[in-house]
């Protein structure tokens, strides 16, 4: 029986596997690199787009500042106008009390009575003057509680004598009565009160 030598036709076999083995190794290594571009591609795409869509929300963030800026100083300057607006509003509507009130001051002052000089800090007046005697002095106090645009005298301070010079020098407060319309609340009417007296 004659005898047959496999060895040639194994080795073949067996190269032929090893060569199919490198193909496919070679083929996944190719495939993984080609996937692993394309991931790195996408996922720097992904960044970069990322990093467009950051600028331009801090453009627009910056701009909205401005604006918001801008709508504050308006307000600002819109919150000065009114404020100005309404003073001089005030004031126009006011006139014709500030005329009322010192034509009342005129009228309210007896005889030996004179002014020296009259301050106004919102609705206090102040009044300070001469009289030739304090009796003169109480007649005023009681004019000006009975006038209609004085009201509450209060009598701080009556010098007289070798020191004050001739007659009697007084400071004298007084409150100015707000206009009708204007009062929320008539408080009692206050009698004229002496709170420091020198002789």
């Amino acid at each position: 029986m004659p005898s047959i030598n496999l060895l040639p036709w194994r080795q073949a076999l067996r190269q032929r596997r090893r060569k199919e083995f490198m193909v496919g190794l070679a083929a996944a290594l190719a495939v993984a690199g080609v996937v692993t571009l394309l991931a790195h591609l996408s996922v720097s795409s992904m960044i970069d787009a990322q990093k467009r869509r950051n600028e331009l929300l801090k453009a627009e963030i910056t701009e909205l500042d401005k604006a918001i800026e801008q709508i504050l100083a308006l307000e600002e300057q819109k919150a000065r106008m009114i404020a100005r607006m309404q003073v001089i509003d005030t004031l126009q509507s006011s006139r014709p009390e500030v005329v009322k009130m010192f034509d009342q001051i005129v009228s309210t002052l007896p005889e030996g009575v004179y002014l020296t000089s009259v301050k106004q800090a919102g609705r206090k007046i102040e009044f300070n003057g001469v009289a030739q005697s304090s009796t003169r002095v109480s007649a005023f106090m009681r004019n000006i509680d009975a006038s209609e645009s004085l009201s509450a005298p209060e009598l701080k301070v009556i010098q007289t004598g070798r020191d004050a010079g001739p007659g009697a020098q007084f400071t004298l407060f007084a409150s100015q009565r707000a206009p009708a319309g204007q009062e929320e609340a008539t408080p009692p009417k206050r009698t004229a009160r002496v709170s420091e007296a020198r002789q």
